[in-house]
């Protein structure tokens, strides 16, 4: 396990998160103190579910007739009146 500062992490990020990627576990100091450690993903664990890839389900909401214009423009310039 390898040890940086805040600092030194703000200075140059990438190059500790390619080795962070690559395996490297690191231990991050304040004032000589961890504060956080950064390991590198357990590519067995998802934390998340994937992302549905079925797309955009807006086609089958009803549609919605206007009552109160004959166009969106029509109703859009009535509220910037208002």
């Amino acid at each position: 396990m390898k040890t940086i500062t805040v600092g030194q992490l703000r200075q140059n990020p990438a190059a500790m998160l390619a080795e962070v990627e690559a395996g490297e576990t690191y231990r991050i100091t304040r004032h000589g103190r961890e504060i956080a450690r950064i390991v590198p993903r357990d590519h067995a664990l998802e934390l998340l579910p994937a992302k549905s890839r079925t797309g955009s389900r807006l086609a089958d909401l009803p549609r919605h007739e206007l009552r109160s214009a004959s166009s969106i423009d029509e109703l859009l310039e009535d509220e910037r009146d208002r």
